[in-house]
């Protein structure tokens, strides 16, 4: 080992103690019983990868030697609360003051290779523990309270190569859980790892096997691989070794698919430039959408998903995707749903996916103040993430028609920021309230309320504020002409029965 990477490493254990002194000062609790404690995998790594800002970004997980009914009572004695987290899998919880730690007993799984579920046996070594891990840069340990560097899989070489290997053989790696193969491309994505040959090599022969792992843990790798620096990269990672086709096809479906202005190879590479597009559009902490933005990523990555669906051949030699935003809003959400997203996270992609193409029928700038008024009514609280994904999906090479294409945007947006100025349109309402509606009516709460709420907010939309005489006027010339009152009309002039 060079002596700069030596240094490096050194560097890097210190900074970690340094940010970790509950877990120096818990190793020596350990080590005064009799037994071995390390901070391990991901803290070690993203400390050597100069990861570490501060406590908050260390992910205090611990390995020891001691068995979890002993890890349990020493816990306790140190800390002010302990947690089973699963002491079958020999994992213990433990918080003092702000300081958060796992504890899990040295391990030598064996793997039910039809269901992912491990049949654990605790072990004694620490570099035995190590050797089970998924990848060689999270092979790396920590033992506490000394120091020491441990690197029985070369992890550190791979972290300074920028490469991601298996401790043991990929294949035998990833037959025992093919979730790794996901957080293969997870790393891809948000390390900026280069997954090694062999690596892509097992992937590859094994994506088929991906359909035993649930589709909750399949989302969780998605949703952290979507939010890295580079998930182009994880992406490409999945659909090149046929996992996409497995966890979502929809992806890998676009290759086929030729953009109808022949700009890209296909509509893949499109929706894949729209993603970092989209991407470099996040704002900062205090922005309207600060990044990384799980929904933006998703609208932006699922966009033209209805693509496939839609496609006609024009007779001219085009090709056309007529409604795809329309097909490509019930795919997405059809996929979404099967991959457990939550509800709200799932309606916000797939209203993102439906409204995606508005805008270009404002290119020309012609649209009325109604049309914007419908613009940013139907995108509710979506707009900042509306208004980035239409941004990023301007991919073309004629600089020219980009340029026009941003001009026309910018026009829309200030549209946009004067009339919510002068009318509030982020909370536009109609001019009378349901109770107006119903003392205007003289009628109950039903669907008549609906019908008239909703006539009401249409001409706010098209007329802007009428004000509540006017909308009085215009609610009650609409009930007029509805069958209800006239129904309503003809029961008041029956004549009454005559008495008994």
């Amino acid at each position: 080992m060079g002596a700069a990477v030596a240094g490096a490493r050194d560097a890097a254990v210190a900074a970690l103690l340094d940010f970790a002194p509950g877990a120096v000062e818990l190793g020596r609790v350990f080590a005064e019983a009799g037994h071995e404690l390390a901070l391990v995998g991901g803290p070690v790594r993203d400390a050597l990868l100069g990861r570490l800002t501060g406590p908050a970004d260390v992910d205090l997980d611990l390995t020891t030697s001691a068995r979890p009914e002993v890890t349990a009572r020493l816990l306790a004695a140190w800390g002010d609360a302990t947690w089973d987290v699963g002491a079958a899998f020999g994992t213990i919880g433990a918080r003092r003051g702000d300081v958060v730690v796992e504890v899990t007993t040295y391990r030598t799984d064996l793997y039910d290779r039809e269901s992912r579920k491990p049949v654990v046996e605790f072990g004694d070594s620490l570099d035995e523990d190590l050797v089970r891990r998924d990848f060689t840069v999270n092979a790396m340990a920590v033992r506490l309270p000394d120091g020491a560097f441990v690197d029985p899989c070369d992890g550190l070489r791979d972290l300074a190569h920028r490469a991601l290997h298996t401790p043991r053989s990929p294949e035998e790696s990833f037959a025992d859980d093919p979730l790794r193969m996901l957080r293969a491309a997870r790393f891809a994505s948000t390390l900026g790892l280069r997954v090694a040959p062999a690596v892509v090599e097992a992937m590859t022969e094994r994506a088929s096997t991906i359909g035993i792992v649930s589709a909750e843990r399949v989302r969780v790798e998605l949703e952290k691989l979507l939010l890295g620096a580079h998930p182009r990269e994880g992406l490409e990672l999945l659909v090149g070794t046929g996992l996409a086709e497995r966890v979502l096809p929809e992806l890998p479906a676009l290759q086929l698919e030729i953009d109808e202005h022949h700009r890209h190879k296909d509509v893949y590479e499109h929706t894949l430039t729209v993603l970092e597009q989209a991407i470099d559009l996040e704002d900062g902490p205090g922005g309207d959408v600060p990044g990384p933005d799980l929904v933006l990523r998703l609208a932006a990555l699922l966009h033209d998903i209805g693509k496939p669906a839609t496609r006609r051949f024009e007779s001219g030699g085009g090709v056309s995707f007529h409604h795809h935003e329309v097909v490509g809003a019930k795919m997405t959400a059809k996929r979404m749903k099967a991959l457990r997203f939550d509800t709200a996270t799932t309606k916000a992609v797939a209203r993102l996916v439906e409204l995606h193409l508005r805008f270009h029928g404002y290119s020309g700038g012609e649209w009325t103040d109604s049309a914007v008024r419908r613009y940013v009514t139907d995108a509710g609280p979506l707009l900042p993430r509306l208004h980035k994904l239409t941004r990023s999906d301007s991919t073309t090479r004629n600089a020219r028609k980009a340029a026009r294409l941003a001009a026309a945007y910018d026009s829309l947006e200030q549209r946009v920021v004067e009339l919510q100025a002068a009318e509030e349109l982020a909370a536009v309402r109609p001019d009378l309230d349901g109770a107006q509606i119903m003392a205007t009516l003289a009628t109950r709460p039903g669907p008549v309320v609906g019908r008239a709420y909703r006539h009401l907010l249409e001409l706010r939309l098209d007329r802007g504020p009428l004000g509540e005489e006017a909308a009085r006027a215009e609610l009650l010339a609409w009930w007029a002409q509805q069958s209800e009152s006239q129904e309503s009309e003809s029961e008041s002039q029956q004549p009454e029965s005559p008495p008994q």
